[in-house]
């Protein structure tokens, strides 16, 4: 099965069954491959030999896909460099937003600069009052994925939840909308999971073709 047939299915709450293995799926379309860890059950998704990467890989060991000497053989592989350990969470879909978002043009941001190197069809949207950007655009699989920045007078106000909230009105309809959060950013983090987005597992992203710096 394909990787992003594995993702919308975790969207519906359909997930990999929980039996200890890791699978090799192809690459992705996108700009990066990577390794998706859904609960005991783990899925590398790139060009690579199944067999040379079972050999990397302790017997029965539920953590060593996600641990730095697995992850150094992969980009060497993949001739990359593995990315941040990020939670990988989902929107809930509907739900009114306490914001307005409006999109604004090629605005030179840090963020949007970073994003483009990860996604496609980029977009960049900030509330009606100011206080933070919005970005989303085409991630790993194809996916929808989003990213948020509060700017440090408005942070602690709410304003986080409420962007992430408001984010996926940014996407077609029924679409899902991920968020990729590194696990020390737990500001981030609550404010994602206190906008109703949930938890589907962690990754490592290995950019395509450009290491990551």
């Amino acid at each position: 099965m394909a990787l992003a047939d594995l993702l919308d299915a975790a969207t519906r709450g359909v997930y990999p069954a929980p039996d200890g293995r890791l699978e090799v799926v192809p690459s992705p379309p996108g700009l990066a491959d990577a390794v998706v860890a859904f609960t005991a059950h783990t899925v590398v998704a790139a060009d690579v030999d199944p067999d040379a990467v079972a050999a990397q890989l302790p017997a029965g060991s539920l953590s060593a896909p996600l641990q730095p000497p697995f992850l150094t053989w992969l980009a060497g592989q993949l001739g990359s460099e593995a990315g941040n350990v990020d939670i990988l969470l989902v929107a809930a879909r509907g739900g009114a937003s306490e914001v307005e978002l409006v999109e604004v043009g090629d605005a030179d941001h840090p963020r949007l600069r970073r994003a483009r190197r990860y996604r496609s069809e980029v977009r960049i949207a900030e509330p009606a009052g100011g206080g933070g950007l919005v970005v989303v655009g085409r991630g790993l699989a194809g996916r929808h994925e989003v990213s948020i920045e509060v700017e440090p007078g408005r942070r602690g106000d709410g304003l986080g939840r409420s962007l992430a909230q408001a984010a996926p009105a940014l996407v077609p309809e029924g679409e899902p909308l991920f968020a990729q959060v590194a696990p020390g950013n737990a500001a981030s983090l609550r404010a994602f999971l206190a906008a109703g987005y949930r938890p589907l597992g962690a990754e490592v992203l290995f950019l395509k073709d450009q290491p990551i710096g």
